[in-house]
């Protein structure tokens, strides 16, 4: 019996051991893993810190550059503060990605100055008022008490102020409001900031990652562009103050978040104290330029260039404010161009003026491309009109789903100018080459059913027939007659015909002036002018040459 258990002893022991043995083989290999994923995030983390200084280099060298350039010839003021605009974008970025890798290496380090710490946030707060502005959201500030000194690192302080109301605004679609208050406790010791806004809000479940790195943070829905380090560098920023954070929101109804700052010189260790410094309220804060209104200075006005009367049309969609001057200052050489920030935006302006081309970014507030595309494209009206889609998404999934849409090219982002115009400039004699072959397929199968197309074409030229003589017969006239908005009527016949409705009226009834000189050749230029709608015949007589190579009245003699 002693051996049964003894031997029973012993294999409890060995079948202990073994699992002891396996476990501690999984732990060692947990281990190893966990090192091996720490030594790459953290070879990670010193790439991007290394990329980054990289960066700051030649961003440093590029804007002393635009400096210089600025100085030697002022005459493209415009063009060196788009440069200048996106360099600092660019710094802003790289100095985040810089303050991250800093706080995830315990290398961020504190430096407080003694100065007016409610006047501070005020001008911080401030210069982010365009980038509400923009977006149509109403922002309100108020600090309490108006003046109070403290202790502070001004360059932390501004990257939480900005983190806060930049993301605030980002989610609050106009007429939203956003607001800012600052609040101090009745020992003068800490102030307590709080920034709400009344936006799309977030549920719970989103709550829980929300100071995350990369978290998603509902980018795409909104239309606007992220990192996902903003909020987790703000906190790491706060805690670095000795200060805490924290965020109250319900979906649909908007979010609150509180940050609580010591501001006492006491509540800093020696080493992080600057006495020798105190925040100068005279230099320029950090101003956030990337949301501010770009205009052209006021001595340096716009070059107007002649275009002629049938120039095409083009409508640029952008809600990237730099991108679509850009775009406009170069086009506008050759194209009537107009503008829009949004597709909502853009389909009102298709209603209402003439358009031949649209040119639309695809994330964009309100509408972007991909339903702008579809919303134009589902309509008979405006069905007809080409779409080049301009994205940062280059993925062929993304591109499939724009051109499943409807739209006529893609184009991804970065691009030259150059390539963006030769697509239009094929597009637009794609659709010469188109009308031209269609005519001739026209007058050859004269026996086949007409298309809508050709039936609103038999249409307008005979309403143009039926008012000849009528030389009050313009262009809103035309529309009226053929029950339809000025510029879909002009839309359409640009589409079917290359033609704006003055050329149209006008083509016709030279035409018809050309057959009449042929079949009653005792007419006068005069009479036959009259007859064709001309209140001048000598404007007559000048359109008739351009036409035909040859004057009325040359034509009536050899009759």
């Amino acid at each position: 019996m002693s051996e049964f258990l003894n031997s029973n002893y012993i294999y409890l022991l060995i079948l202990v051991a073994v699992v002891a043995l396996v476990a501690l083989l999984a732990l060692l290999r947990f281990l190893y893993q966990r090192s091996m994923r720490l030594k790459s995030r953290l070879q990670m983390t010193n790439m991007f810190t290394n990329i980054s200084h990289e960066l700051l280099t030649p961003l440093t060298v590029i804007a002393a550059l635009v400096e210089r350039l600025r100085e030697q010839s002022p005459d493209h003021a415009a063009d060196y503060t788009l440069m200048e605009l996106n360099v600092e974008r660019m710094t802003r970025l790289l100095q985040q990605i810089l303050e991250t890798s800093k706080s995830q290496s315990g290398e961020l380090r504190l430096l407080v100055s003694n100065g007016d710490v409610m006047e501070y946030i005020r001008r911080t707060a401030l210069s982010i008022e365009p980038l509400m502005h923009k977006r149509g959201v109403e922002f309100s500030m108020k600090c309490t008490p108006m003046s109070m000194m403290g202790w502070i690192d001004p360059d932390k302080l501004d990257k939480i102020i900005y983190n806060l109301l930049s993301n605030a605004a980002k989610y609050t679609s106009a007429p939203g409001h956003v607001s800012l208050q600052v609040n101090t406790n009745t020992n003068y010791d800490q102030i307590t900031i709080s920034v709400t806004d009344d936006g799309i809000g977030m549920p719970a479940e989103k709550m829980k990652h929300l100071f995350h790195r990369f978290h998603d943070g509902d980018y795409r829905r909104m239309q606007v562009s992220g990192t996902g380090l903003g909020l987790a560098l703000t906190r790491d920023l706060v805690l670095l103050h000795g200060g805490r954070i924290s965020c109250e929101s319900e979906e649909g109804k908007g979010t609150k978040f509180t940050v609580v700052l010591p501001i006492a010189k006491k509540a800093f260790a020696p080493s992080q104290i600057d006495d020798q410094h105190p925040i100068d309220l005279t230099e320029p804060i950090t101003t956030i330029k990337d949301f501010s209104y770009l205009t052209l200075p006021e001595d340096e006005p716009k070059p107007a260039v002649e275009l002629p009367a049938d120039a095409y049309c083009i409508l640029l969609v952008e809600d990237n404010i730099e991108l679509l001057m850009l775009m406009e200052t170069i086009l506008s050489q050759k194209y009537r161009v107009l503008t829009a920030t949004n597709g909502r935006e853009a389909l009102n302006i298709v209603k209402q003026e003439k358009t031949d081309l649209i040119i639309s970014d695809v994330m964009m507030p309100e509408m972007d491309g991909n339903e702008l595309t579809k919303a134009l494209k589902s309509n008979p009206e405006t069905c007809h009109l080409p779409i080049i889609m301009l994205t940062a998404k280059a993925t062929e999934d993304d591109r499939k789903k724009s051109m499943i849409i409807g739209a006529d090219d893609y184009v991804v982002k970065p691009f030259h100018m150059s390539e963006l115009t030769l697509r239009i400039n094929n597009i637009i004699e794609n659709r010469k080459r188109i009308h031209y072959e269609g005519s001739l397929a026209q007058s050859e199968e004269p026996e086949r059913p007409p298309t809508a197309e050709e039936e609103f074409l038999n249409r307008a030229m005979a309403c143009v027939m039926a008012h000849l003589s009528d030389a009050d017969f313009d262009r809103d006239a035309f529309a009226a007659e053929m029950g339809a908005s000025p510029s879909t009527l002009y839309n359409k016949l640009r589409a079917l015909t290359g033609m704006n409705v003055t050329s149209f009226i006008r083509d016709i009834r030279l035409k018809e002036a050309w057959r009449l000189a042929d079949s009653l050749p005792d007419l006068r230029v005069s009479d036959l002018a009259y007859k064709v709608g001309f209140k001048d015949p000598k404007y007559f007589a000048t359109c008739f040459k351009k036409e035909f190579g040859i004057q009325p009245s040359e034509l009536l003699r050899g009759n």
